[in-house]
């Protein structure tokens, strides 16, 4: 049998020891450094796939790259997508579900030599059925399996005189095209993973989930604060969509039990995104999700963030002072951090030095000295804290305060001339000040130290084209404290839902913001230890609106609606 094999393929399959790595190779070419080198081998490991196919779904090198090499190694020319011929040779012999199977395309019939492309020229057992099938002798060349995937699904045309012989029936239908989509191992993980992400411009969302379980990969979206489902990758994808995002977010692709972080920089659709990676180990695998920082969509604009008059007017005030703490409070995801982004570019960094402590520093501000907080080589917030009150800052912004310690250097900070913006998670402002106590700071010193607590929710805003007007009725005006902001039989809107919404009826979020500004009384009750509860029942008697009262507000201007209010306040108890 060995007499009739192929010339050109008999030193790859007989000496393969003796040829250089495919790895090798790439690395002396200049394709592929060593250290990506180490880490497809280990996706390599966990894939169970041919190394090269291991490359090109990770992204370390193209297709072409990894073809021109392949044929260098092997000494099997490479044929192109324009190399095929529109009319594949007739060969008795030849299966339709074979060639698709193994990736092969029948290009040229001399005499006794049948000449075939091939995703894969190596394979010994394909050439040998190839050649027991046919009876002729096979001469391999190397194609990209995309080139043979549209050539094998182009229709054949059939002769005039013959009868149809099944062979489109059999071979070229719908099934026959998405069996051999599915087969293309490689591509479709890397255009899967680059539709996963460039769906956010598209849906505006917020974070990307990447969920398994064991019917596959649940792809989730989290659009103006709300969940939605997305496409279910299948079981066998799912490792290698999981892979991809670990080599964008350059995080360990082998290590599976313990949890990661990262980030990812793109350009998707003509827009910069920062992607914050996460990953953590499931009963069924790893869980990623992707939080999106876009910068061309942050604005940087109190103005525009849905304050209203009187509490935008109090802020700036609270903002002008030299020295203090202003906090920021609320729970994850509810614009805190943009919020003080906001609140420093109105701060001028020409004339004052500012510096902000943050984990991780999510967008990067012009002329302001942002840290990035790394606990594993104990650069933590206080310790970081400690060494830039050497730097003669003026104003200062803590990303959180999650500790004691951080919250006493802030004290500090404040009490000698400093301006520190920081945030909280408290669900309400007068809950900062017991939040404060809990972390070990005396009545005295936060009466000494804080101006103010700005606490803040986002609601989703009615979709310009398709909400609704309805005029509630006067229980419904009682029982939502609605009849301190709306007249009689003035209409309110809800939600309806269209192709401009993606039938939810919202479109875009906006904040809803309640002030609490230390005044003499609040002081002295905070000194006199009051609890929550009394400290916001003074604020409303000081004049401060509550969160569900500013939202009322947005619900008669038509901002929002009563029922996407209650869904983001009715854990206040404020109607």
């Amino acid at each position: 049998m060995t007499t009739d094999a192929p010339v050109a393929i008999e030193p790859s399959l007989t000496n393969a020891v003796e040829r250089p790595r495919l790895g090798e190779l790439l690395v002396q070419q200049g394709k592929l450094s060593a250290r990506d080198m180490e880490r497809a081998l280990q996706a390599q490991q966990e894939l169970g796939n041919m190394l090269g196919r291991v490359l090109v779904q990770l992204g370390l090198v193209s297709e072409l790259d990894v073809l021109a090499t392949l044929s260098q190694q092997l000494g099997v020319p490479v044929a192109r997508a324009d190399d095929f011929p529109e009319v594949p040779p007739e060969v008795e012999g030849l299966l339709p579900e074979f060639l698709a199977a193994n990736q092969v395309y029948p290009l040229r019939l001399d005499v006794d030599q049948l000449d075939v492309a091939m995703a894969v020229p190596q394979d010994a057992f394909v050439l040998k059925a190839l050649r027991l099938s046919t009876g002729l002798n096979i001469r391999p060349f190397i194609s990209l399996e995309s080139d043979i995937e549209k050539a094998l699904a182009q229709p054949v045309p059939e002769p005039e005189d013959e009868q149809a012989d099944g062979f489109e029936d059999e071979g070229l239908g719908g099934d026959f095209v998405e069996h051999l989509k599915d087969l293309a191992s490689e591509a479709p993980v890397i255009r899967l993973v680059n539709s996963i992400i460039g769906r956010v411009i598209d849906l505006r969302a917020s974070d990307i989930h990447l969920e398994p379980f064991d019917d596959g990969l649940h792809v989730r979206y989290r659009v103006d604060g709300v969940i939605h489902a997305g496409e279910l990758v299948p079981p066998k994808h799912s490792a290698a969509v999981n892979s991809r995002v670990k080599l964008l977010a350059h995080l360990d692709i082998a290590e599976r039990r313990l949890p990661q972080d990262g980030r990812i920089k793109t350009r998707v659709k003509g827009r910069e995104l920062d992607l914050r990676v996460s990953t953590v180990p499931t009963v069924h695998g790893e869980s990623v999700v992707m939080r999106v920082l876009d910068r061309a969509s942050v604005r940087f604009s109190l103005e525009s963030m849905g304050f209203a008059s009187d509490t935008l007017s109090r802020f700036n005030a609270l903002l002008a002072k030299p020295h203090g703490i202003l906090l920021v409070t609320g729970p994850t995801g509810s614009g805190k951090t943009t919020t003080l982004y906001a609140a420093l570019s109105k701060l001028d960094s020409a004339t004052q030095k500012i510096i902000t402590v943050e984990d991780p520093v999510e967008y990067q501000l012009e002329g302001i000295n942002q840290i990035q907080v790394h606990p594993q080589i104990n650069l933590t917030f206080a310790s970081a804290l400690r060494s830039i009150l050497r730097q003669d800052p003026d104003i200062i912004m803590i990303g959180e305060m999650r500790d004691g310690e951080t919250a006493q250097i802030a004290v500090q900070s404040a009490l000698t001339g400093h301006l520190v913006l920081s945030t909280l998670h408290t669900n309400t402002a007068a809950g900062a000040v017991i939040r404060l106590k809990d972390m070990g700071v005396e009545g005295y010193l936060i009466t000494s130290s804080v101006n103010g607590v700005l606490a803040q929710r986002l609601v989703r805003t009615l979709c310009k084209h398709c909400k609704a007007p309805e005029v509630p009725s006067a229980e419904l005006l009682a029982t939502a404290g609605l009849h301190r902001f709306c007249a009689p039989g003035q209409p309110l809107y809800k939600a309806v839902g269209c192709d401009h919404c993606r039938g939810s009826g919202y479109q875009g979020r906006t904040g809803i913001h309640e002030l609490l500004v230390l005044d003499e009384p609040m002081r002295r009750a905070i000194v006199a230890g009051e609890d929550a509860s009394r400290l916001h029942a003074l604020a409303i008697q000081s004049g401060m609106l509550t969160l569900h009262d500013d939202g009322l507000r947005k619900v008669v201007a038509g901002v929002t609606s009563l029922d996407e209010l209650l869904r983001v306040t009715e854990d206040q108890g404020d109607a």
